[in-house]
């Protein structure tokens, strides 16, 4: 199945030009929206707010820990705080400003964006990986890195089912956990030679190599500022300082994985293939984005203002030039709209309602001999 994605991967088309209109009049609704009301579709006082609380709840536990020395327990605590605010800073700072939805400025959303440092990630690597694969190719196994198979898990209904996944809703929820360490030691070096030699990387040769030498500079420095410089500047215990930076990375790693998670390997989303002939999907791209991509937690105001509106993640992907804070007021047109034009409009009320979702899809991607409708 992967080879035949790889050769249609460069014509990969989504094809239904009777669709089209929805998402027309979708974007003419928004956008008058936006005209009526005087409001920019970038950052507002709410996001410029949440920033400082967030790289505040990020950084000043660190600081505190550097001047005092507190005990273990004590550390362990700030270093927990500094875990929720780096998935926060993750889901809403980070994630905006790469889409260009935080500002109009583009020199606002390059530093913004380079947030991503703050977790020992590329920016580079990001964009490729989030921005044109996934949002262009939601669920579509082979383009899609999101849904690939990751050590033991099984992420998709085409990937090829083994012993072990019969049990990964057990033991997912521990992998996730392990994400943003892997991407610290391993992701961008791994992510930065398969899209080279697959052509997903487009930088010439001399630029590449300009852009691995940054990110191999960024992680020294990261890894320099968070565990060799609290030791051997302030004093801190290096072995404090590891269980802490372990204990940080595994919550931001568990909160990050399990809220993207929840927008599209949870019950009712597609995976569709492609035409092994054409390449085409038959459907068009705002449609397949709708079969593909759930909301979760709508009502809760706590659960939209953490991790950055990706609740509404339809509306995330429909439209992700849009800061999210403007998708609660945006998705009563987008689900009225879809309502109007008899395309379907996803969601679990609540979040462990989202949870269960994904635990049955991981039962039932773990199953051999699964039939699986594609959409």
């Amino acid at each position: 199945m992967r080879d035949l994605l790889m050769e249609v991967k460069k014509q990969i088309r989504f094809v239904n030009k009777g669709q089209t209109l929805f998402f027309d009049t979708l974007k003419e609704r928004v956008n008058e929206y936006f005209t009526a009301n005087g409001i920019s579709r970038h950052a507002n006082s709410t996001m410029i707010a949440k920033t400082i609380v967030l790289l505040s709840g990020y950084l000043i536990p660190f600081i505190l820990i550097l001047i005092f020395k507190p005990s273990l327990p004590i550390s362990l605590a700030l270093w927990s705080i500094m875990g929720f605010c780096l998935a926060g800073i993750g889901m809403s700072i980070m994630h905006d400003a790469n889409h260009g939805a935080y500002s109009t400025s583009q020199s606002v959303n390059y530093w913004m964006g380079h947030t991503l440092n703050l977790v020992g990630g590329s920016v580079f690597n990001w964009k490729l990986q989030h921005n044109l694969l996934h949002h262009t190719y939601t669920n579509v196994v082979g383009m899609d890195e999101d849904i690939a198979d990751k050590l033991a898990l099984r992420m998709s209904p085409h990937n090829e089912v083994k012993p072990v996944h019969r049990y990964q809703s057990y033991y997912a929820f521990f992998l996730y956990s392990l994400l943003t360490i892997y991407w610290v030691l391993a992701k961008d070096f791994f992510q930065f030679a398969r899209y080279t030699a697959n052509g997903v990387n487009k930088e010439s040769e001399k630029k590449s190599r300009i852009i691995l030498l940054k990110i191999v500079v960024s992680k020294v420095v990261y890894v320099i500022a968070m565990l060799a410089i609290p030791t051997l500047v302030f004093g801190v215990p290096f072995w404090h300082l590891l269980a802490g930076f372990m204990l940080m990375h595994m919550i931001a790693g568990f909160v990050l994985t399990i809220v993207f998670q929840l927008a599209h390997t949870v019950e009712g989303t597609t995976h569709p293939l492609p035409c092994p002939v054409s390449g085409n999907i038959e459907n068009s791209w705002a449609v397949h984005q709708m079969n593909t991509t759930v909301n979760f937690s709508k009502d809760d105001q706590f659960v939209t203002w953490y991790v950055g509106g990706l609740n509404y993640q339809v509306e995330h992907h429909l439209f992700p030039k849009i800061c999210h804070v403007h998708y609660p007021a945006i998705s009563e047109i987008v689900k009225a709209t879809a309502a109007e034009y008899g395309v379907p409009y996803m969601e679990n009320k609540t979040f462990l309602q989202a949870v269960r979702s994904h635990i049955n899809t991981l039962n039932r991607f773990g199953m051999p001999n699964l039939d699986e409708a594609i959409g």
